[in-house]
């Protein structure tokens, strides 16, 4: 029992929860006021004397309770709040988190859910950290770190802590070597999952006769060769996180199955009629344009939805290039140690040479760089770097900085180049016929319509030698 028992404000519109919640707190000798809407929450915050901590619903008419939450923050700054939600609400639930709600229930719960929890908030109980850890977390043996003093990977790292404790299905998006992985073994360190396994399947790699069994497994006699039974990665994960790995180059017929694993967490060996069922959280991954994939047929728009419900995009090294110190003086302290050399110390020389170059490997680019720095020394590296880069641009490095097309994103470039082509095309096309436009059009297979458009959208100007007298 409590000494000096907490006022604890329910805010929920559903009258047999609020009596349930009632029940179980009263019982433990909290004192219960209860609000129906966000707007009497509200009034009753702002009133003395204040509830220490108010338990509040997402789903409400009216004010909602992520709007309910900022205001009770805009006036009570300090309180406490826990959020209760539906299996489905999860979009929510980290937002809720991210606006500094303490903790959340899933309903339905149980007694023991809600007392832990209010235990830990108030005191009673051992509390559970929420702060973030430090902005360097090692997370393999090997030396895989996400390291985040850029803006953008910041906000990566502190979303990446609330997503993990939620569980949501994460996609993973970015160029080769941008730390994937990376990211993914960091959200598994950071959930409850942590202690429990952690496996990689690298889809592109397996042939796609073969993933469905590397995935979910197979029974003796499904296929030529199966001679004994054998367990999934699906079974061998259970209760930890998976990582699909280049997941756009799934096979369709595959997709579908994984889709049914999603929903609801079952699936059958190859050639058994029994379902196993596993708990396992599904990480994905993939550097392809996924968008692209979906529009051409080769990814499945329903498991899109399935994966994203949380989407990390990670910044290319060359938009984050504040980071690269930090990453050198990392990769150098490992494999200085590795290798057995004395670390070399960043340079003001290789520090402005790294900031030119445009980095088409990323992270795992920059990383092959300090290997070759600690076993071949920095000025011949300094030398090499000028020649790699010229094999990575189009352009020559005079050009590199003032080239138009040097600055352009590969979207903007594909449409230059094909604006370029498709206005050369026109013009050539109109001088063979002395620009009578609907011989050109007939040409060009184009209407006679289309062809007046491009030629004003491109400003192609009918030479004085073509025109014809009045």
């Amino acid at each position: 029992m409590m000494s000096n028992p907490s006022t604890i404000l329910v805010v929920d519109d559903e009258p047999g929860m609020v009596s349930y919640l009632r029940t179980i707190l009263e019982v433990d000798s909290y004192r219960v006021e209860t609000a129906s809407n966000g707007l009497e929450a509200v009034e009753r915050v702002r009133r003395p004397p204040v509830p220490e901590l108010v338990i509040l619903d997402l789903l409400m008419p009216g004010m909602d309770g992520l709007q309910t939450l900022e205001s009770l923050r805009k006036f009570r700054p300090e309180m406490r709040v826990i959020m209760l939600s539906c299996v489905n609400e999860t979009r929510k639930v980290v937002e809720a988190m991210r606006l500094g709600a303490d903790d959340y229930l899933t309903k339905p719960f149980h007694r023991e859910d809600l007392l832990g929890s209010l235990g830990r908030i108030l005191g009673s109980a051992p509390p559970v950290k929420r702060t973030l850890p430090p902005p360097v977390e090692r997370t393999s043996p090997a030396g895989d770190v996400f390291i985040a003093p850029s803006s953008a990977t910041k906000k990566i790292y502190s979303e990446a802590e609330l997503v993990a404790q939620v569980g949501l299905p994460v996609l993973i998006l970015g160029e080769s070597g941008t730390g994937k992985e990376v990211l993914a073994r960091h959200i598994h360190k950071l959930s409850p999952r942590a202690k429990l396994p952690f496996l990689k399947v690298n889809c592109a790699a397996v042939p796609s006769e073969l993933l469905e069994s590397e995935l979910f497994g197979h029974e003796a006699g499904a296929f030529t060769g199966a001679i004994a039974a054998k367990p999934g990665k699906f079974e061998i994960c259970n209760g930890g996180t998976i990582l699909l790995d280049e997941i756009g180059e799934m096979a369709p017929p595959l997709q579908a199955k994984l889709l049914h694993v999603l929903q609801d967490q079952h699936f059958s060996r190859l050639g058994s009629r029994t379902e196993t069922k596993v708990d396992v959280l599904i990480l994905a991954a993939t550097n392809r344009d996924i968008s692209k994939a979906i529009a051409e047929g080769s990814f499945r728009v329903d498991l899109y939805y399935r994966l994203s419900a949380m989407v990390f995009k990670l910044p290319p090294l060359r938009e984050r290039r504040e980071d690269i110190p930090q990453l050198f003086n990392h990769f150098m302290t490992i494999f200085a140690d590795k290798y057995g050399r004395l670390p070399v110390p960043l340079s003001a020389a290789m520090q402005e040479r790294f900031q030119q170059l445009s980095w088409p490997g990323n992270i795992r680019e920059l990383e092959n760089v300090v290997k070759r720095i600690l076993v071949l020394g920095e000025a011949r590296v300094l030398k090499d770097l000028d020649e790699i880069d010229r094999i990575n641009l189009p352009t020559d490095r005079s050009d590199a900085q003032t080239s138009p097309r040097r600055q352009m994103g590969l979207k903007s470039l594909v449409h230059a180049l094909k604006d370029e082509a498709e206005s050369e095309a026109i013009r050539n096309t109109l001088s063979q016929t002395n620009w009578n436009r609907k011989q050109s059009a007939k040409l060009l297979g184009i209407s006679y319509k289309a062809l007046l458009y491009k030629i004003r959208e491109y400003g192609l100007d009918e030479p004085h030698s073509a025109r014809q007298p009045t």
